[in-house]
């Protein structure tokens, strides 16, 4: 019978652990190591990279927040023994930890097809398991729904806050695109909301010589 180590892909690194005062003085982009024992997943001794979900300055309460490589947020108070901690990448470390690897990549695409009959799709998956091997790339839902044919603008715009008929909300434009598939994609920023409008080309009047 294989073992947990056996079946998980692993890889030793030395580091060390930080105390809640060092992660305090860390930002978002650097990297750090959380645990990846999960509710899901039970992986006790095992770490996985992630990063602060806000500057560590702004967490209060000796508890913060980290957002791991597999997009999952993991809560820990750094300073309590009976938890697993926070490590940061160390040559000179005191501790080996173990880091859990990535076995690939799960992707979540908006796919048009033109026509979308069902040979299309079929040449589509075969294309896909041809490159990437047989058995490996695997369909775990399919959502096929019929587009109409018309081109649309996505904007994120301004939630407007306070009294109304006040100046015009602000707007962005994030895409153009065939009826709104990407928009259920696109991450909008905090305060901010999609808007989705039939797209007019800008005609340029100006006369010419």
């Amino acid at each position: 019978m294989q073992s947990e180590r056996e079946i998980v892909n692993t890889e030793k690194i030395a580091a060390r652990r930080l105390s809640l005062e060092e992660v305090t003085e860390l930002g978002v982009k650097d990297r750090l190591f959380v645990s990846a024992d999960t509710a899901e997943l039970k992986l006790p001794d095992c770490y996985v990279p992630a990063f602060l979900t806000k500057a560590g300055k702004d967490f209060e309460g000796g508890s913060i927040t980290a957002r791991t490589v597999f997009q999952e947020e993991v809560s820990c108070l750094p300073d309590a023994e009976d938890e697993a901690g926070v490590y940061l990448a160390d040559e000179d470390g005191s501790e080996t930890i173990e880091v859990l690897q990535s076995a690939g990549v799960v992707l979540d695409l908006a796919l048009f097809v033109p026509g979308g009959d069902k040979g299309s799709l079929t040449a589509l998956y075969a294309a896909a398991r041809q490159a990437f091997g047989a058995d490996i790339v695997q369909i775990w839902r399919q959502g096929l729904k019929e587009v109409p044919d018309v081109k649309v603008d996505i904007f994120e715009e301004q939630i407007p806050r306070g009294r109304k008929g006040g100046d015009s909300p602000k707007r962005d434009r994030r895409a153009i695109d065939t009826y709104p598939t990407r928009a259920d994609f696109i991450e909008f920023s905090a305060g901010w909301k999609p808007v989705v409008e039939v797209h007019r080309p800008v005609v340029d009047d100006t006369p010419t010589i």
